[in-house]
């Protein structure tokens, strides 16, 4: 049996930062595909890139009718996918959905979708996980500071930093409605978070994180050498961010409800093993076995 060297220890005694082992960008400058050159220098520099249309408006509706049909749906709400808020008991997301629905599942085949993240991966592709974010007006939370790698490396055993997410909006993203935050650069630092992993840690993290959360120390410097970008636009913008991007979002107390659709693509080359930092596996809907490619 191999046993694969942990190039990011988390979840010990103490937060520790380590550089980046691996490359942001694995694919080749000229491997042909909807970026261009100058979007995957930009995408290695920043950690991040934004499509100020990826989708039509047309299909923006067709995504928005969707969203509204799982979230109004009693089969889903009583589905463990579905994950409620602590607060008003309303749907705050829905997982796997590109299982669920042969909408997302047409989009997660998408060559504009995923003909990116094999550019950027260097490789065949699989959906790690996807998911409906529901913001709605008036009080929905925000999700805090955050490396998903580092959950994702920690509870699900993704080995290496080679899975990159895009965040499609189905509404106006304003600077109010607790838009996505990230840190430009910070994806080159790995912060290795301390407290161990609680058994069942998901069914807490999804509504509120806790275990895998930066110190405030260590999120204050981190503000401090990066800075902070926040994300607007239209509904059918995107945004591509690296799988170790510093990253949250504030609550959304305004009127104006923010809902967009999450899709993760890991490599093939980068399958899941067991966790390295987790007594057990999150469920499949969250971090996935299947890693059959996308096609």
């Amino acid at each position: 049996m191999t046993t694969l060297t942990d190039l990011y220890p988390t979840r010990g005694t103490a937060e520790v930062a380590v550089p980046r082992q691996d490359p942001v960008v694995w694919g080749a400058p000229d491997t042909p595909g909807p970026l261009r050159e100058t979007d995957l220098r930009t995408y290695e520099r920043d950690g991040f890139l934004t499509v100020d249309q990826l989708i039509s408006d047309d299909e923006v509706a067709v995504c928005r009718r969707e969203l509204e049909r799982l979230v109004g749906d009693p089969a889903v709400r009583a589905d463990e996918r579905a994950v409620v808020e602590p607060a008003t008991g309303e749907i705050r997301s829905v997982f796997e959905v590109h299982r669920l629905s042969p909408v997302f599942a047409h989009l997660v085949r998408d060559e504009r979708v995923v003909g990116r993240a094999r550019q950027i991966l260097g490789s065949d592709v699989y959906v790690h996980q996807s998911r409906i974010n529901v913001k709605p007006g008036f009080g929905a939370s925000g999700f805090y500071w955050h490396s998903d790698f580092e959950t994702w490396h920690a509870e699900d055993g993704l080995p290496g930093m080679r899975t990159v997410s895009v965040s499609i909006a189905l509404t106006e993203n304003h600077d109010t409605n607790g838009g996505l935050m990230i840190m430009p650069g910070s994806h080159r630092t790995f912060l290795g978070c301390a407290g161990a992993t609680p058994r069942d840690n998901y069914k807490k993290s999804l509504q509120m994180q806790d275990a895998g959360t930066p110190s405030d120390e260590a999120l204050t410097t981190m503000a401090a050498q990066f800075g902070i970008k926040l994300f607007t636009g239209r509904a059918g913008s995107a945004t591509w961010f690296d799988c170790n991007c510093m990253h949250g979002s504030g609550d959304n107390i305004t009127p104006f409800p923010r809902s967009n659709v999450f899709i993760v693509f890991n490599s093939v080359e980068n399958t899941a093993v067991e966790p390295f930092a987790a007594p057990v596996r999150r469920p499949e809907y969250i971090g996935a076995r299947d890693f059959t490619p996308v096609r």
